[in-house]
């Protein structure tokens, strides 16, 4: 896969799931990669794994929703390997279940900061040196959440529906300088979140249920969307941005039949 190789990418969300699946699949392409996560203990594993392969990673313990703290990552990820080649903005949280009418304002504003504004910043931090450049490539991750309303969790739809628009808003306005953005919709993948969401199941009375809602019948893996991920941030896919991209066993293009 053409432009990767001897390139920089940023991770946000690196230490699990499908951010670290993204991080190395880029290093053992040959990238070098600054991963940023907010559990110090888990990214150093994660990056050692990686390093333990072959691969050249740079951590920076963040938590993204902290302005000041994530604008220095950027800084300290480029003072070791130089401007980011490419972005995959996908730290995010999963909020808390409860209807509307219950829902904490302090909750509501916390998952907005984290999923959606962190998403702002970042981008806001590396596009004018991509614009300067004119190279680079963008991913936001964004969720069924961005295409479906669904009840139960009003900030994590809120803040994905509008990952999605941060996303075309910026690639309208990078695409003349030949920087693309894009945003991948992971579906049911299998990450510590989805796996997350019922702690008295098991691993796999969760797959089984939830695949059942899934066109192929599987929940997919984090590798699948990392596979993706790889692909908008490489040269190969040159004459694609502003794009949601689904990776999701069909379910947003299909319908359950009555």
């Amino acid at each position: 896969m053409t432009g990767i190789s001897g390139r920089h990418f940023i991770i946000t969300g690196a230490s699990t799931g499908i951010g670290f699946a993204t991080s190395q699949m880029l290093s053992r392409r040959g990238a070098s990669v600054s991963m940023f996560a907010r559990t110090e203990s888990k990214l150093a594993d994660a990056a050692a794994k990686i390093n333990r392969d072959g691969g050249s990673t740079f951590c920076v313990p963040v938590d993204v929703s902290d302005k000041d703290a994530l604008m220095a990552a950027f800084t300290k990820a480029e003072s070791e390997f130089g401007p980011a080649d490419g972005l995959f903005a996908n730290a995010g949280s999963g909020g808390k279940f409860s209807i509307l009418a219950d829902y904490a304002d302090d909750d509501f504003d916390d998952v907005i900061r984290t999923n959606l504004t962190s998403v702002y910043w970042a981008i806001k931090r590396v596009l004018p040196s991509m614009i300067k450049r004119r190279r680079g490539s963008i991913v936001v991750t964004g969720s069924l959440a961005s295409e479906r309303g669904m009840p139960g969790n009003i900030a994590y739809v809120a803040s994905k529906h509008g990952v999605l628009g941060v996303a075309r808003a910026a690639a309208i306005e990078a695409a003349p300088h030949n920087v693309r953005v894009n945003c991948v919709i992971p579906g049911l993948i299998e990450t510590p979140m989805l796996m997350g969401l019922d702690p008295d199941a098991s691993a796999e009375a969760i797959r089984d249920k939830l695949g059942k809602a899934v066109p192929q019948g599987r929940v997919g893996s984090a590798a699948e969307v990392a596979e993706m991920v790889c692909f908008l941030l490489s040269d190969a896919a040159s004459h694609v941005t502003a794009q949601s991209i689904a990776v999701d066993g069909g379910i947003l293009g299909t319908q359950t039949p009555i």
